[in-house]
């Protein structure tokens, strides 16, 4: 019972993980990386579509991105849906692709992007955080119905904090990381 517990808040905890690491990815660096756009929601067909299903995307250039698009009817709305996202970036149709020119960040925008990466790091550690609550709590809801002895409970608890800090510890890690790239000129 106590080794369920823990194997789910495990589970919840590198989910947790696993969406930093995505919002991370999508926070824009000195290089170009597909990650800034693929999960852009493009208007096609009347349905909202990440950019990833509908084009492929590379990196020409260490400050370009190249979208082609499956479909070339997808081209306008592509390029309606960066130009009205908060990315801050003009594309460029050339009628087959869509070039992305990133300009070089300033020293202002590398703070405010290092501001973004720790709000977002700080959400994981709440996640994650509240994950522990969760399981303490189905810990000793176990331990008063007398499921799981005293013992276990005090194991379990342990048990749990060690895994809180070991997500805490590799949110730091990720944290350090971008903002090192961000900061990089």
């Amino acid at each position: 019972m106590v080794n369920d517990i823990l194997k789910e808040a495990e589970d919840r905890m590198k989910s947790a993980r696993s969406v930093l690491a995505e919002d991370l990815g999508g926070i824009r660096t000195g290089r170009a990386s597909p990650t800034l756009v693929e999960r852009l929601l493009i208007n096609y067909y009347d349905l909202p579509t990440p950019l990833i299903q509908l084009a492929s995307i590379s990196v020409p250039e260490p400050r370009s991105l190249m979208i082609k698009p499956f479909d070339k009817t997808s081209l306008a709305n592509i390029e309606k849906a960066i130009l009205a996202s908060e990315l801050g970036l003009t594309p460029t149709n050339d009628g087959q692709n869509i070039h992305l020119n990133l300009p070089i960040l300033t020293e202002e925008r590398r703070r405010d992007l290092v501001h973004v990466v720790n709000k977002r790091v700080e959400e994981a550690k709440i996640a994650v955080r509240n994950v522990r609550r969760d399981a303490i709590r189905d810990l000793r809801d176990f331990e008063k119905e007398k499921l799981i002895s005293e013992d276990d409970l005090t194991h379990g608890e342990a048990e749990i904090q060690k895994v809180t800090d070991r997500y805490i510890e590799q949110l730091d890690e990720a944290s350090a990381q971008k903002q090192k790239e961000i900061m990089e000129i």
